[in-house]
């Protein structure tokens, strides 16, 4: 009886997938009502806020990738990188882009800095625990601005997030502190494989390419957006969500923390948009409360991130787990410091 018991359980692990993808796919049936309307919003917030404010700056990258920018870059910024972050100053790169552009151009260059040898393995890992960040033009413009209608909140999510992001990195300077990889020779031996110098006669291809590349990256974007749209569709129709809500209220109240927020940080754990959106929209006096938790969202990023991202490490040997750590360190500096910021200049203080 015993060992039946333990083979089914094996079994189950071995289709735990398979059981999961079925159980996506009936609920798309069942709840189809309620689904039509959620993917519209999600295709919505994808067009209205993500292009917008993530796609000049994917080209962009793509377009300094093509040029000595990194090479002049990590020259001229490697007495700064390798004292506070343990990464060669070519890393600055993914550092700058990852903080003026958005989720996941962090991570999609310390990829391509792995594919093409230009930092080791763990210096890396190191650039993704902090440099696949959310944008300005997505904090100032589409969270501060749009959502919050205040651009002095997009502003104070700003500081906090790249503040947040660089406390990071100085922890994780010391991730595989003494590890080294056999099979990095260093900055001589390196160069970019994939990427061609862009000079006046190749400027057409290489746009063209460059523009390709990044409307592949914002389609991916937008189809985990749509994605997770419908998942927390799906678990608000189905109940699930409403008792996860009634599951964490009791702890809501005991922490004095109005229970309307549970809902934006749910669906915010599983995509970042769409929680800071609900977030945004509780109507309460105390609205630090609502900064404070949309900048942890900001730094954690969601799952819906934490996949894009496993989509393109995956192609490497790069480990996720400093991207992890990293995120969720983030998201509890970035709350922190907003909180502090918040109450210690009465001026940023939104309160009623």
């Amino acid at each position: 009886m015993f060992s039946k018991c333990n083979f089914f359980i094996l079994k189950i692990k071995r289709n735990i997938l398979v059981l999961i993808f079925l159980a996506f796919a009936t609920s798309l049936l069942l709840f189809s009502s309620n689904n039509l309307p959620a993917i519209k919003k999600g295709l919505s917030l994808w067009a209205n806020s993500v292009v917008p404010s993530l796609f000049p700056f994917f080209v962009a990258t793509e377009l300094l990738m093509n040029t000595n920018f990194v090479n002049v870059l990590g020259r001229f910024l490697n007495k700064i990188m390798k004292p506070l972050f343990n990464i060669r100053g070519e890393g600055s790169f993914g550092f700058v882009m990852g903080l003026i552009s958005g989720y996941p151009v962090g991570a999609k260059i310390a990829c391509d800095f792995r594919e093409n040898n230009i930092c080791s393995k763990e210096e890396c890992e190191r650039l993704l625990s902090f440099t696949n960040n959310s944008g300005p033009l997505f904090i100032f413009g589409t969270v501060g601005i749009s959502m919050f209608g205040n651009s002095t909140i997009g502003f104070i999510l700003l500081v906090t997030h790249i503040l947040a992001c660089i406390t990071v990195g100085i922890i994780f300077r010391f991730w595989k502190f003494n590890s080294f990889s056999s099979d990095y020779f260093g900055s001589k031996n390196s160069n970019f494989k994939k990427f061609k110098n862009v000079t006046f006669s190749n400027l057409g291809e290489v746009l063209g390419k460059s523009i390709t590349n990044s409307i592949s990256t914002v389609l991916m974007i937008g189809g985990f957006v749509v994605i997770f749209s419908s998942i927390i569709s799906i678990l608000k129709a189905s109940g699930i969500l409403n008792n996860l809500i009634l599951m964490f209220t009791p702890i809501f109240n005991f922490l004095h923390i109005d229970s309307s927020f549970i809902y934006g940080i749910l669906t915010g754990f599983l995509e970042i948009t769409n929680g800071i959106s609900s977030i945004s929209s509780v109507n309460i006096k105390e609205i630090s409360v609502n900064i404070v938790l949309t900048a942890f969202l900001l730094g954690f990023g969601g799952v819906s991130v934490l996949l894009q991202v496993l989509s393109i490490t995956s192609r490497t040997d790069l480990s996720i787990k400093p991207y992890i750590y990293g995120k969720i360190l983030h998201g509890i500096l970035a709350a922190f410091y907003t909180f502090v910021l918040i109450y210690a200049f009465p001026f940023f203080n939104f309160n009623l």
